[in-house]
């Protein structure tokens, strides 16, 4: 209690010495009343353009564990705060089942995920589903993220694939891993419901269970770098540790340095190396960059890589057959390959690398200033990729694959939706962040008609097309940044909402813009998706429900007690509806267990530990144990202020 006391005086202090706008003050002193550690996570933003000091949203933290300003949390986290409050008073009512509920959801997914998780270690020596499948499972990663993250040679790769099923020798086991785990990347958009999940997990498993080996000098070669990195795409597309890609990623970039790729092969390797050598490890080099600032922007933890750490050059624009040639020539860059497409992604890195920075190294002080300078900067980037690829569909009468220019966009913007979130909360009060406010929300909907393409602002387009549907399916039955992204753009979108009607005074209704209306509604459906397709996380579904229901709730003018009712029955329903989910999906599985382990479904004082970890005191509270656990894919944060 002493220290707590002087730690509260220190922070009184400095507060009394900084110039903190009015408006920003009174809500850091309404959070410390909250919470007594507020002080302790303050962070500000110095702004010589408006002349002031306002304090933002910098970071989230748990325990031991910060996410910095590029982590999706970061921007939505006051509309999730604003409807746990109004339903905290009431979920512990006996007559409400949200509770209960949540308890039955979560019993069923811990006994789905533990039958289809194989035991460990998993040595991989499964067999391969039949060639009709294997071929179109192949055929799927090549089409996605073959063309952007360029890691086999491709030529190479299907000679070999193809001699599997004609060779009487045994195949090679680092081939076969790589095979897998090409596979279990491909299951991914292989259908709308990922009916191969558990075979992809299985095969993951059985790649982590080989590169375990304590085995080190005779991997020291490409296709023990392509298997890394093709392990950290499949792992976090379907939820395999996918929360420590970040330091997985660190750990590959490290390999790579050691092994060299850091330094361009054309310059310190011998005058007698190949092209093929040469190509294979810049487009290696090339892509291992990219998973490093791409893990970093998605955890929002730091990139630990600099332009300086590296002189590799990118790859040249050679298709894959040419580096099988002699002496072979690049192509001029306006014709387009299957290396396109990572050489105009890769001249944007430097910048997306300085945004990441700026985001979340420690050391950065954010100021509104650079915040502007660097969404300039990337908006001329921006144009050039895609002036880029006008040119290259103009040029050839051939255009880039749609899956692959899809996902190109949808990286792209994450950067700037980053950039501008943290001011997006303060728009409302400081109108000098108006700007901010509209890039926010122009860009969160941009990403949504990308990630769902089928949805009802989009209906004008066409949403047949195989890339369009491969995209979609990555979203909704894959994991990771891109369904992150979307739900993010969501989320945004209803706060937005909110804050308009919260902000606006009438007689009348107040108008509200077709577009982002319809965003929550077909987030809806599009969540529960993916549900159907496999996910035994509810969490999102309930969450954008709950959030629907409060929008609709201001538009009818409801008073706070009416809201809170509406927002636990719906609760209620949501639950029971993705219950009934995961019962069908549980009973797909080998053997359904009768009972189901009683003690998960009955309900005691402590289960309420589940409500109250999705609850507000608990978001803004160090000191309660494991904080939004149960809403935040098992990512439990605190936001420092």
């Amino acid at each position: 209690m002493k220290s707590r006391i002087r730690d509260l005086e220190e922070q009184l202090s400095r507060a009394n010495q900084m110039p903190i706008h009015s408006s920003v003050q009174a809500q850091t002193q309404d959070l410390g009343a909250t919470h007594p550690h507020a002080g302790e996570t303050l962070g500000d933003v110095d702004s010589r353009l408006f002349g002031e000091t306002q304090v933002i949203t910098r970071s989230v933290i748990h325990k031991s564990r910060m996410f910095g300003q590029s982590h999706w949390i970061n921007g939505v986290i006051g509309i999730c705060r604003d409807v746990f409050q109004m339903i905290e008073p009431h979920v512990r009512d006996d007559t409400s089942g949200a509770v209960s509920n949540i308890q039955s959801c979560k019993a069923v997914a811990r006994v789905i995920k533990s039958r289809r998780t194989p035991p460990w270690p998993t040595p991989p020596t499964g067999p391969l589903p039949s060639k009709d499948v294997t071929d179109e499972l192949v055929d799927c990663y090549l089409r996605t993220f073959e063309t952007v993250y360029r890691v086999l040679h491709i030529p190479t790769f299907r000679r070999d694939y193809d001699a599997l099923w004609v060779s009487d020798t045994a195949p090679d086991v680092a081939f076969m891993v790589q095979v897998k785990l090409v596979l279990a990347i491909g299951a991914v958009t292989y259908d709308e419901k990922f009916s191969l999940r558990a075979s992809a997990i299985r095969w993951i498993y059985e790649a982590q269970t080989w590169l375990s080996e304590p085995v080190f000098k005779s991997r020291r070669s490409i296709p023990f770098l392509q298997n890394n990195i093709l392990l950290l795409i499949a792992r976090e597309l379907v939820n395999v540790g996918g929360d420590t890609i970040w330091t997985s990623a660190g750990t590959l970039l490290r390999t790579a340095v050691y092994w060299g790729l850091h330094r361009d092969p054309a310059v310190h390797l011998s005058k007698r190396t190949t092209i093929f050598v040469v190509e294979m490890r810049r487009r290696l080099w090339n892509t291992i960059l990219e998973i490093a600032v791409h893990s970093s922007i998605a955890s929002g933890a730091p990139p630990f890589i600099s332009m300086d750490d590296f002189d590799t050059a990118p790859p040249e624009n050679y298709d894959d057959d040419q580096l099988m040639a002699d002496a072979p020539m690049p192509k001029p860059e306006n014709v387009l390959t299957q290396v396109s497409v990572a050489i105009a992604l890769r001249k944007t890195f430097p910048l997306r690398l300085a945004i990441t920075k700026f985001l979340n190294d420690i050391g950065s002080r954010s100021t509104y200033e650079k915040t502007l300078q660097l969404d300039a900067e990337f908006r001329t980037s921006y144009k050039t990729l895609c002036r880029t690829v006008q040119r290259h569909s103009a040029g050839t009468g051939f255009v880039f694959n749609q899956c692959a220019m899809c996902m190109v966009d949808c990286l792209m913007l994450r950067y700037l939706l980053s950039l501008h979130v943290p001011f997006f909360a303060m728009a409302p009060q400081e109108t000098a962040y108006a700007f901010s406010r509209k890039v926010v929300v122009e860009t969160s909907l941009r990403i949504w008609c990308g990630v769902h393409p089928s949805s009802s602002i989009m209906a004008s387009h066409d949403a047949s097309a195989t890339g369009r549907n491969d995209f979609e399916r990555l979203a909704i039955c894959g994991t990771g940044f891109f369904r992150t992204v979307a739900m993010q753009a969501s989320f945004v979108i209803a706060s937005e909402l909110s804050a308009q009607l919260q902000e606006e005074e009438s007689l009348g209704p107040v108008p509200l813009r077709a577009d982002l209306l319809s965003v929550i509604e077909d987030a809806k459906e599009w969540v529960f998706r993916s549900i159907e397709a496999g996910e035994t996380n509810i969490k999102g579904f309930l969450l954008i429900n709950l959030i629907a229901v409060k929008v609709d709730g201001l538009r009818r003018g409801y008073t706070n007690e009416q809201l809170s009712g509406i927002l636990v029955r719906t609760a209620e329903d949501v639950e029971a509806r993705c219950l009934r989910i995961l019962e069908d999906m549980a009973g797909q599985t080998e053997g359904m267990v009768a009972g189901l382990d009683q003690t998960g479904l009955n309900i005691t004082p402590e289960s309420l530990d589940d409500w109250d970890q999705m609850m507000t005191n608990v978001l803004l509270n160090q000191s309660t144990a494991e904080p939004m656990n149960w809403v935040f894919d098992e990512i439990p944060m605190v936001p420092l202020l």
